[in-house]
Parts: structure tokens; C-alpha cells; sequence
């Protein structure tokens, strides 16, 4: 490896280290700007997990029938895309070292403390997405408060906002805007600091220091489809459980993997994994994932927020 390149994955490697710092969970990225580490199951099933988490549904298989488990980490592996991500130090310099090629480093949406939603502001459209960010908030009546700033090296921004922790905000492209893409639960933003084969991702003047500013609520609306169905949640989980299950059966086509995994994750931080989990499924299913997808999303919920599923 050139010396540049040594000198650019150490540069990244701390860079990530201060974001995991304030609370940001992170990967390592190649200069592509995807995951550096590959999936390990590559060769039994087709290689999903260097991109977020989505609605993949049922993965095409190596041979016919569903006997490969899909996983989402429970292997104890790296190589799963965000499902790596981390805030441990030392898991994040493991991370790193199996993948001394990595020049940058990917910050996890919709994760706690923050729940991180990006604003993809890009220029390689031909069209003015600052301009039509700008009449969206004209038009519902919304501003974008000062937060943190990420200057991509083709010209767009990054724009981080924090988003409520029971709030799924799935990742699009271009349904917001033209030229505006979402990063939001299951996916990751770039990080500054990193190198890209375009160039340098850094923060833009004065906004370093700042942490992600509250998503307005218009723009909140805006960004997370109304719910549509009602389904039972079991009476000890509450009003936050039905919540979350209502928030899976929202999801729509795309979604579904997304939403599960971050409901998921919510109600085991709150205590009511085990007890909401058959539940969350259940919906999941519902909304057309199959049940072995469901349960392993689950099951990948409950290992990155270090509980037993």
C-alpha cells in the first residue's frame, strides 16, 4: 500500500474515533465510498450487507431452498455493511485493522443518542437541490436550523439533523425533492474527513462543533409516511409497543427490513424486546417480509443494543 495510503486510513481511523466520541456509530469505507470489509457469506448467497439495510426480502441462494439463514452479524463476523457500526473503541480499531485499504468512514443513521437523519443535498442531477430544499421549507412553513454541515467533494452537502428516538425516517432517493436523497435508519452518511477517489468530505465553516439540530417537524412529516393499518400489541408493552409495531406496519415496499430493525431496536433499549418481539414480527410479516428475514432482523436488533433476543 502507497504511503499516501497508510497516511489516509490512519487519518480516517481517527477521525472515526472522534465521531464514535460524540456518540456517532461508525465503519470503515473504501474509497468508493461502500463498506471496506465484504460480506464473509459472499459465496453461499448473494452479497447484500455493504448496502443499509432495506427491503430485501427473501436473498437468492447458491441452491434452490431456504436453507442459508440470512445474517445480519450473529456470525461474529465483520463484514455485515452498518450492522458493523460501533461507538467501542476497540471494536472500531478491529474494524479498521481488517481493513487497512479503508480511507474514510461511514456514520450510521437513526442510531442513539442521536437518531441521525441526512440530508443529501447533490449537485450531480443538473439540479439546484439547495434551491428546492429551500421552497419546501418556504412551502410548509419550516426552517433549517444551524447544525452540522458536510461539504462533499463534487459540491453538494451533507446537511445532520437529529430526529425523535420513535420516529422512523426510511432512506430515499429523490422522493423528498429532485437532487435530495434521505439517509435515515439503516443508513449511513460519509463522515468527514474522509478520502474519497473524488476528493475530501470535511465540515463546512463553524458548523464542527455543533451537534445535529433538531429535525423541524414539518420537515419530519415530510419525511416518514402516515401509518396505515392497526394491529394488536400485547397489553404489557403499552402504548410505546404499539407504537413501534404501528411504525413497522407503516413500512412500504423498500421500507419494511428498515422499519422492523429500528422498532426493534427501540423496544429493546426500553426493556420490552422479548415481550414486544413476536409482535414486531408478526407485523413485519404482515407487511409482506418473510418470517425468517423478520426474525433475524430482530435477533440483529437485539445483539447491537447488547441485549438477548
Amino acid at each position: 500500500m502507497a504511503t499516501t495510503d497508510r497516511q489516509a486510513t490512519t487519518l480516517a481511523l481517527a477521525h472515526a474515533l472522534s465521531a464514535a466520541e460524540r456518540g456517532l456509530a461508525v465503519i470503515p469505507l473504501s474509497r468508493t465510498k461502500l463498506p471496506a470489509l465484504r460480506s464473509p457469506h459472499r459465496d453461499t448467497h448473494r452479497d447484500t450487507s455493504d448496502r443499509a439495510p432495506s427491503d430485501r426480502g427473501t436473498p437468492h441462494h447458491a441452491a434452490p431452498g431456504p436453507t442459508i439463514p440470512v445474517c445480519h452479524g450473529e456470525c461474529g463476523r465483520f463484514g455485515h455493511g452498518v450492522y458493523d457500526a460501533s461507538t467501542d473503541p476497540r471494536r472500531i480499531r478491529r474494524l479498521f485493522a481488517a481493513a487497512p485499504w479503508a480511507t474514510g468512514y461511514g456514520i450510521a443513521c437513526g442510531l442513539h443518542p442521536h437518531f441521525l437523519i441526512g440530508i443529501d443535498l447533490d449537485t450531480k442531477s443538473g439540479t439546484d437541490s439547495s434551491a428546492a430544499l429551500r421552497e419546501l421549507a418556504l412551502r410548509h412553513l419550516f426552517t433549517i436550523p444551524d447544525t452540522v454541515v458536510v461539504l462533499t467533494p463534487s459540491g453538494g452537502r451533507h446537511v445532520w439533523l437529529s430526529g425523535p428516538p420513535d420516529v422512523v425516517v426510511p432512506n430515499s432517493a429523490g422522493r423528498l425533492a429532485p437532487g435530495i436523497d434521505i439517509r435515515g435508519a439503516g443508513g449511513y452518511l460519509v463522515g468527514p474527513g474522509s478520502r474519497t477517489r473524488h476528493g475530501v468530505y470535511s465540515t463546512a465553516p463553524g458548523t464542527a462543533r455543533l451537534a445535529p439540530a433538531p429535525c423541524p417537524t414539518a420537515l419530519l412529516r415530510l419525511l416518514t409516511p402516515p401509518p396505515r393499518t392497526h394491529h394488536p400489541t400485547p397489553p404489557a408493552t403499552g402504548e410505546h409497543g404499539q407504537g413501534l409495531v404501528q411504525f413497522v406496519l407503516a413500512a412500504h415496499e423498500g421500507q419494511r427490513n428498515t422499519r422492523l430493525f429500528w422498532a426493534a431496536c427501540r423496544a429493546y433499549e426500553n426493556g420490552i424486546g422479548p415481550d414486544l418481539s413476536p409482535a414486531l414480527i408478526d407485523a413485519a410479516v404482515h407487511t409482506g417480509l418473510s418470517e425468517r428475514e423478520a426474525r433475524s432482523t430482530v435477533a440483529s436488533a437485539a445483539r447491537m443494543t447488547g441485549r438477548r433476543p
